[in-house]
């Protein structure tokens, strides 16, 4: 018999009543250590306590409204975010896959709008992740995911990760946008080359196309930049947020620059509970400590001990771990083959820490940007012990 909550998601047997900064309690008590971060989405840690105080004020006030009348709370974390970055203009919506979604729509309207509506097709990578709607599974391209659905939306091309030469080829009279993560989260942790980003922003001022990044998961201070492109120097056309710009508050954004946003219109695009009051009341208090001079340098130095422990735990375990990668608070460990994620997943949850499988056989690791060293240092210490756990395992079933 189908269990109340569908069953659309494989869940361990771990449920958390509490939590304080980067540290969660079952409900029997248990404590672990959260290096996933509801999949680097709580970006202040747990009952931070601005981010708490911010939406029981805000909830004891007005909640939400709709967006048929103004909502100051998202006026004001819009200006911010212009402020701060490449965009001129924002749309507040719910979830990544959404802003996801109304970013596509802003390109194609912006081309049809300028003349071309044969001006349709992403230009998107392989190993992509974008969301779990029609379309952004389109952009994802991962036949597992879009297996029995239907027909995938049209006017999505995957090409090789980094290779400049095929992004060339590819680019045709229906080009609209080349749509990238900086760092591909779900697909294995692997961030683009920066110069692959700078040539990206070039050829799509080449040929008049727009430059779509999905920085869902790479940004509001992941990368150790408030914005992961930055780091290449670029600004994009369009780009999407979401996961940690809320701090866990479901929250997700669009950020244009004025000629792509103009088009959007009355009529257009909408949503009936994104920007509303609370969503963004908790998107503004993430923003005065993400914005606070010297935290996104003390995210960055965390991020680099991090980097250099997990190296050493790979120099410790050869025959488990076969290198590091990603940037900032987002690091993939990969695993040989030998070894699935999953497993090495389960013996840390085993060690009291948690983490996040990602494609390509790697363990994400992406705490909340709030993480100390000694944390990272406590979290690798598990990570040894679950790395023994697996080679200890491996010997014994060798030895049968």
């Amino acid at each position: 018999m189908i269990a109340a909550l569908m069953p659309t998601y494989n869940r361990a047997d771990l449920a958390f009543e509490r939590g304080e900064g980067a540290w969660l309690w079952t409900s029997d008590g248990r404590r672990f250590l959260d290096f996933g971060a509801g999949i680097a989405t709580t970006s202040l840690g747990h009952a931070h306590p601005h981010l708490v105080k911010t939406i029981q004020e805000q909830a004891a006030k007005v909640m939400h409204v709709s967006n048929l009348y103004r909502v100051p709370q998202a006026e004001r974390l819009a200006a911010r975010l212009v402020e701060s970055s490449f965009a001129d203009s924002v749309f507040f919506c719910n979830s990544g896959a959404e802003a996801n979604e109304g970013m596509m729509k802003a390109v194609r309207k912006y081309h049809a709008e300028n003349g071309h509506p044969e001006k349709f097709g992403f230009l998107c990578f392989e190993g992509a992740f974008h969301g779990r709607t029609l379309a952004a599974l389109a952009a994802t391209g991962n036949p597992k995911y879009l297996a029995g659905f239907g027909p995938a939306p049209e006017g999505f091309r995957h090409l090789p990760f980094g290779n400049m030469n095929a992004v060339r080829d590819a680019i045709d009279g229906s080009t609209a946008a080349i749509m990238i993560e900086p760092i591909q989260g779900e697909g294995g942790v692997r961030p683009a080359d920066l110069r692959f980003l700078q040539e990206l922003r070039a050829v799509c001022d080449e040929f008049g196309i727009l430059l779509a990044l999905d920085e869902v998961q790479t940004g509001m201070g992941r990368s150790g930049k408030l914005w992961a492109h930055q780091w290449a120097g670029i600004e994009p056309d369009v780009m999407s947020s979401a996961k940690g710009i809320g701090g866990g508050f479901p929250l997700g954004a669009i950020l244009a620059r004025e000629k792509v946003a103009k088009y959007l219109v009355p009529g257009t695009h909408g949503t009936t509970y994104g920007g509303n009051p609370l969503a963004c009341a908790a998107g503004n208090a993430v923003l005065d400590v993400v914005l606070a001079p010297g935290f996104l340098d003390g995210v960055d130095c965390v991020a680099r001990h991090l980097w250099k422990g997990l190296e050493g735990l790979a120099a410790r375990h050869p025959r488990l771990i076969t290198g590091v990668r990603g940037a900032g608070l987002l690091l993939g460990v990969q695993l040989v083959p030998e070894v699935s994620n999953g497993e090495m997943q389960a013996a840390a949850v085993e060690e009291g820490l948690l983490t996040v499988a990602a494609g390509m056989n790697v363990l994400r690791v992406a705490p909340p940007l709030i993480i100390t060293e000694a944390e990272v240092d406590e979290a690798i210490t598990r990570l040894d012990a679950a790395a023994a756990r697996m080679e200890d395992i491996r010997l014994r079933a060798a030895a049968k």
